[in-house]
């Protein structure tokens, strides 16, 4: 098996797994980072989402040996539970996770979003967050969350 230099959440890690294996593996099994969830396995809910040269990727349909010298970030390499990314902590004081599975995904997007946008319309954090899937129901809160973290005014309902 070759071996893979990556980093990821700003450290140098080396793994040696086969060329196909998908980068949400190698970031759960082999480097020990739970943030990111798999969830369809085909890229298509958002729940294994992760930061790719800062922008927001599918990592379970994305083989390790694509990663090459990108920047990658898992939701823990966002912030600490001391000091928690401004949109960790705007989904923390909007409540915005039920049963947190998607959540993960939601957070990473809506770092990336925020980076490209950095006042998005409501409009704009629908739409880029029309990818994740969440059955829990929390959308409202979660729109409120990146509107948080934006520094938009939050509705209130």
């Amino acid at each position: 098996m070759p071996a893979y230099t990556l980093l990821v959440n700003g450290q140098t890690r080396t793994v040696d797994v086969d060329s196909d294996t998908p980068l949400l593996y190698v970031l759960r099994n082999d480097l020990g980072l739970h943030g990111p969830k798999f969830g369809c396995g085909l890229g298509q809910c958002g729940a294994c989402t992760v930061l790719f040269n800062g922008a927001a990727t599918r990592s379970c349909v994305l083989p390790v040996s694509s990663v090459g010298d990108a920047k990658v970030t898992t939701l823990e390499g966002l912030g600490t539970p001391e000091r928690p990314h401004p949109v960790q902590a705007a989904f923390i004081a909007e409540q915005a996770a039920q049963c947190g599975y998607c959540i993960n995904g939601m957070v990473m997007t809506s770092v990336g979003l925020l980076s490209q946008t950095a006042q998005p319309t409501e409009t704009q954090i629908r739409d880029a967050l029309a990818g994740n899937l969440c059955r829990c129901g929390t959308h409202t809160r979660i729109i409120k969350a990146v509107q948080r973290a934006a520094g938009t005014p939050v509705k209130e309902a």
